[in-house]
């Protein structure tokens, strides 16, 4: 089994367990059953998105580069902030907002900030990296990615994160995993971390040479192209290789309240 560290019930503090391949983990040595307990987002601090690095989603949009109102492919990572009203837990609700059919499900690795990080060079970078989790970027679809539209990304509820951390020694080559989107318990997306522009090592020393990540920040490595939708009534399932999965049902907004509960 693999050593994380999550939240649940009331809880305040991550705690340290071990996970595995089955749907139970494991606290204080008990055997608990993943769907019995009340899960917490895992994360702390700001969380950081960034378009156009995966390949097939710059690839997408490789024809508009040279257009308006681009002009020039991007130079350095084009970003976004998922502010706190975003984040969302596994297995709570995802609320659709009024007049919206469906919701891009942009299935993605986060990746938490062990350490206050600045100027980081590359070959140090996975010295300020504490482990990995499991994130759903949820977006209101949108055809432009100039300037993210942030109105499309930050509702509530909009970053479902978890349901734990995994230690970053735990996993021996993050580059080598895939990452699946199910709807309703069927498959309809993959993207693989080796098809990333800017590894993990590159994005943080970017990042960081003009703006400080602080210990419990989290970087969203990228979005994958042609993202599905989901509409509401659908669960959708979020899996990385070894790391387990994230699960969400999408609700009418009416019947979401911030924290994940229900009206």
């Amino acid at each position: 089994m693999l050593e994380a560290q999550a939240k649940f019930n009331s809880s305040e503090l991550l705690e340290k367990i071990h996970v595995g391949t089955s749907n139970t983990f494991q606290w204080q040595g008990k055997e608990i059953p993943v769907a019995a307990v009340p899960w917490q987002a895992p994360v702390t601090g700001s969380i950081y998105g960034v378009v156009f690095n995966f390949k097939a989603q710059r690839d997408g949009f490789e024809k508009y580069f040279t257009q308006k109102p681009y002009l020039a492919p991007p130079k350095r990572p084009v970003m976004y902030i998922k502010p706190r009203n975003t984040v969302n837990a596994h297995l709570q609700p995802i609320p659709v907002p009024k007049h919206v059919d469906a919701l891009e499900m942009n299935g993605t690795l986060g990746v938490v900030i062990g350490r206050d990080a600045t100027n980081v060079m590359y070959s140090e970078a996975m010295d300020y990296v504490k482990g990995y989790t499991i994130v759903n970027d949820v977006t209101v679809p949108h055809d432009s990615m100039y300037r993210p539209q942030i109105y499309n990304k930050v509702r509530d509820g909009f970053c479902p994160t978890g349901p734990w951390i995994i230690d970053k020694n735990q996993i021996s080559s993050i580059s080598s995993l895939k990452i699946a989107t199910y709807i309703n318990g069927s498959i309809v997306h993959e993207s693989r971390l080796d098809c990333l522009i800017r590894p993990i090592e590159q994005l943080i020393q970017d990042v960081t040479s003009f703006m400080t990540l602080f210990a419990g920040d989290m970087l969203l490595v990228g979005l994958p192209h042609a993202a599905p939708t989901a509409a509401i009534g659908d669960r959708v399932t979020i899996t990385i290789d070894q790391m387990g999965s994230l699960e969400n049902q999408l609700v009418e907004e009416e019947a979401y309240q911030p924290g994940g509960e229900r009206k």
